[in-house]
């Protein structure tokens, strides 16, 4: 284990307690796992266990997690034999969590725009939880190319700055007051039909110079997402913090399977995803 992670990640045997089946493969589990969910914060994530016949953990970033009474919750996409596995598994069932892991997001701004895409929608709604008794001002943006996993609703809360029309909110979102908006290329009703990005630069460009200069852009999604999504961030001369996902073995990083290169002051460098991140700068990774 890296040393600066030391002492900072826990191993416990966690309870299900919930796993609800969505559209599109997608589950939601909720584990409880007191010792990670009093130390998680968004942007990191867990090492979980998913199966007795697969020994290999699978990386899978907290959602949500609540620190008063225990539990966790993972959103996860069944991609392969494994998250099949997990996808099995039943209520009352016990796997094993490490974590929590990594480097989380340093959220200062006073208007983050939270920016996630399919299952790197998880760390904006753990964001934007943390966000609900500050005087940040957050607006979050989901997309998805399958149907997502809860029930869009028109969202009750007024937001300037987005095209008529584009209604479609997360309920939970919308309960906690904070302002959000759904798009996808699929045609679902209310969303936005394009690119995450597009609402996000419609956004944008409806602030004063003076509201701009509070944003900072969080995200966490597929590759050509990120990589949009900081093109955008320069559009606009913004900070940007980017959640990357990659393919891990021991996410603790000893066996450096999940580098990335990435610019530093001295010049190109070789980051652990999972211990050096999996939040980067958005400008050093592209």
């Amino acid at each position: 284990m890296d040393k600066s992670h030391r002492d900072t990640i826990l191993l416990e045997d966690a309870e299900i307690t919930s796993h609800e089946a969505y559209a599109g493969d997608q589950f939601i589990l909720r584990v409880q796992a007191p010792g990670c969910a009093g130390r998680a914060l968004p942007g990191q994530f867990a090492h979980i266990t998913i199966d007795p016949q697969r020994p290999m953990r699978r990386p899978i970033s907290i959602m949500r997690a609540s620190a008063g009474q225990g539990w966790l919750d993972f959103l996860y996409k069944v991609v392969g034999d494994g998250t099949a596995l997990l996808a099995q598994r039943q209520v009352g069932e016990t796997i094993n969590v490490m974590g929590p892991i990594g480097l989380p997001f340093e959220v200062k701004a006073r208007r983050p725009l939270l920016i996630g895409g399919g299952v790197g929608m998880p760390p904006m709604i753990f964001i934007a939880e943390s966000l609900r008794k500050t005087d940040a001002k957050p607006f979050v943006i989901l997309g998805s190319e399958v149907p997502f996993p809860f029930d869009p609703r028109p969202s009750q809360l007024m937001l300037s700055g987005v095209p008529e029309g584009v209604i479609a909110a997360m309920p939970l979102l919308d309960d906690w007051g904070i302002p959000n908006r759904l798009t996808s290329l699929q045609g679902y009703p209310g969303c936005h039909q394009g690119y995450v990005t597009d609402l996000a630069r419609s956004w944008l460009a409806s602030l004063t110079p003076e509201q701009r200069s509070e944003v900072t852009i969080y995200s966490c999604g597929p590759h050509p997402m990120l990589e949009a999504v900081v093109s955008l961030a320069r559009e606009f001369e913004l900070p940007v913090q980017v959640s990357l996902e990659e393919f891990m073995a021991c996410a603790v990083g000893g066996c450096a399977g999940c580098v990335v290169e990435v610019k530093t002051a001295q010049g190109p460098a070789m980051k652990r995803v999972c211990v050096d991140g999996p939040v980067f700068d958005g400008y050093s990774v592209f």
